[in-house]
């Protein structure tokens, strides 16, 4: 999950059809926004909610900012309304094997650990933020082809979270336009995709069930009920959040990771956060830790 970048909003609503934001106004429902979800909206960002808020407002025909916060925070369709808004603030463009190094990174982890580690329990890997879900499904495909290429029995699981549930949604459902594979070489499309009408694909039903997908809100990861993980992908998601916030998160995520498990994160998202537990990985292009087994702590 990450704040929409504005591509997305409406191109027909002028912001000469909107209803004047006052600074005081902007910091009302940003304070909201960082309350609920531990986004931070900067004052710089100011017309994209405007825009977004105005789309919505229009849709259901309410007339001023405040009726609309009156609505989100004290009406009995609240919940959902909040949740419908959410959505439309969260970005939810993004495309299979996103970042290359990254997920290289974790392909030359898995093919360099110790076999018999990996083949007597099953692997479990966790896209935190994962919108519509290339993100965790590319990790399945990593996982399957390493073991593929260990020999390996194929044990694994995926899971991925976001706090949207409309694009948990159409994660599930697990059908792309083909601008979504843009990335992924043939063999990939051939061996992960099944061609649909409307050039779509679809995820192949074997690599789909070895994905699952749950609302989670990261400002309540000591609620979420992932352990045990070997790998863990955030990415894109930190650099939304203040600084003591991305420490308080990355500290959760330290503790959910098993010995020898590895972290993903965006390059550039933290410069300076260190866990006890954890060891920096040493590369340029990425930015990942390695959990520290017991013994060694």
């Amino acid at each position: 999950m990450a704040i929409n970048d504005g591509t997305e909003v409406e191109g027909s609503w002028s912001l000469k059809t909107l209803p004047p934001m006052e600074d005081q106004e902007f910091f009302r429902w940003q304070a909201l926004l960082e309350k609920r979800t531990g986004m931070n909206l900067p004052i710089q960002r100011k017309t994209f909610l405007q825009t977004s808020l105005g789309i919505r407002m229009r849709e259901i025909g309410c007339p001023s900012y405040q009726e609309y916060f009156h609505k989100i925070v004290d009406s009995p369709s609240g919940v959902v309304e909040w949740a419908i808004l959410v959505d439309r603030l969260t970005v939810q463009e993004t495309r299979f094997y996103r970042d290359e190094d990254a997920f290289g990174l974790v392909k030359d982890y898995l093919l360099t650990r110790p076999v018999e580690s990996l083949a007597k329990s099953t692997i479990e890997a966790w896209s935190v933020g994962c919108s519509t879900g290339e993100e965790p499904y590319t990790l399945a495909m990593i996982i399957e082809e390493c073991l593929e290429a260990l020999g390996l029995a194929k044990y694994y699981g995926v899971t991925g979270t976001d706090i949207s549930s409309p694009v948990l949604e159409k994660a599930r459902t697990a059908v792309y336009p083909a601008r979504k594979l843009v990335t992924l070489n043939e063999e990939r499309k051939e061996k992960f995709f099944e061609k649909r009408n409307g050039n779509l694909y679809a995820v192949i039903p074997r690599l789909k069930e070895r994905v699952c997908f749950a609302r989670v809100n990261v400002l309540n990861l000591k609620d979420a009920p992932m352990h045990g993980m070997n790998i863990i992908f955030c990415q894109n998601l930190l650099i939304y959040f203040r600084r003591w916030r991305r420490k308080e998160i990355l500290n959760r995520l330290a503790e959910r990771l098993v010995p020898g498990g590895i972290l993903v994160l965006g390059l550039g998202e933290i410069v300076d956060w260190t866990h006890p537990l954890l060891q920096r990985v040493g590369s340029d292009k990425t930015l990942a830790f390695i959990r520290r087994n017991e013994r060694n702590s």
